[in-house]
């Protein structure tokens, strides 16, 4: 298993497992099987709703002697409307309870959003923040608490684009370590991976596979398959491969993390397995040049009426 280094020396398993969309009832055993079956890298979030669960999926496997806690890299993420410097601290100790650990190794702000006190789902334009009102500065601060209080060993941001994460990184005393950012061969953000590989910043691909599952509402009608993609197919085909392993294998060749979600446990394990499959460099520059260009989660449900965020300013686009 390839891993993505960190300057302590920490080593991150590339492949991970996922847990966005994985209903209660079922993240618990998947997680367990994960572990069992030789993940050592579980990516969570309390805005998932499962948070709970995923942590009795790691203490049972740790107990049955599957992994050691030290073995493990545990990421979750802040949610939007715990932004403000003194609520950064008790959302963490929150998952902290929730998963059952002492620390997580990567605390993410989950997006450059921020939602009034008190406010999960925003019901209109008018319960966000915008980021003048609250800039993720001040988030930061919080974040940076929680790694100097030993609570979070490594600290970074999901959803951010590269001008976000400059800036950051110019203006903070500990610098973002990871971004974590829709990436597949549909969305390959060349730019975006070589600008924070040069600040030093890792990137963690989600919706690897094209996050088929998600719900109706997010979907378009016409939207594309990855999973379907003839060139896909193809490679897989040649390699002795399934689709969604040439899709894994692409991120972790490009050297980046990749948390392919599932609760299957024929599929988690076909999913791990993408790391013994050996694409060659041709393969990854067609992949990187599929010729079709789709964003899965476009971040539309920030930008509705009366809210002060937009796509450009989401995306930097």
């Amino acid at each position: 298993m390839k891993t993505l280094p960190f300057t302590n020396q920490d080593q991150m398993p590339a492949i991970g497992l996922g847990t966005w969309k994985s209903k209660p009832g079922e993240v618990r055993d998947a997680v367990y099987t994960a572990i069992e079956a030789g993940y050592r890298h579980i990516d969570c979030a309390p805005i998932y709703g499962n948070e709970k669960e995923v942590g009795e999926g790691i203490s049972k496997a740790i107990a049955d002697g599957h992994a050691k806690r030290e073995e493990l890299w545990v990421t979750s993420k802040l949610w939007n409307s715990a932004h403000r410097r003194n609520a950064v601290l008790p959302a963490l100790q929150q998952t902290l309870a929730d998963l059952g650990l002492e620390y997580l190794d990567l605390y993410l702000i989950h997006w450059p959003v921020a939602h009034k006190d008190g406010v999960v789902n925003p019901a209109s334009g008018n319960d966000f923040l915008s980021l003048e009102q609250l800039p993720i500065s001040e988030t930061w601060e919080g974040m940076e608490e929680a790694a100097g209080q030993g609570l979070a060993r490594h600290i970074g941001v999901s959803n951010f684009h590269l001008g976000r994460v400059q800036e950051l990184v110019n203006g903070s005393r500990i610098p973002p370590e990871m971004n974590q950012v829709e990436l597949h061969p549909f969305l390959p953000q060349q730019q975006l991976l070589e600008g924070c590989r040069k600040l030093g910043v890792h990137l963690t691909a989600y919706s690897p596979l094209g996050s088929g599952d998600r719900a109706t509402g997010m979907k378009a009608a016409d939207e594309p398959s990855l999973l379907s993609h003839t060139l896909v197919k193809e490679i897989a085909e040649m390699r002795g491969a399934t689709p969604g392993q040439v899709l894994i294998q692409w991120a972790v060749q490009r050297g980046t993390a990749v948390i392919p979600k599932s609760v299957n446990p024929g599929r988690i394990r076909e999913n791990l397995a993408a790391a013994q499959v050996g694409l060659q460099p041709e393969d990854v520059k067609l992949l990187d040049q599929i010729g079709q260009a789709y964003r899965f989660i476009d971040g539309t449900f920030w930008t509705r009426e009366g809210s002060p965020y937009t796509l450009k300013d989401l995306w930097g686009e």
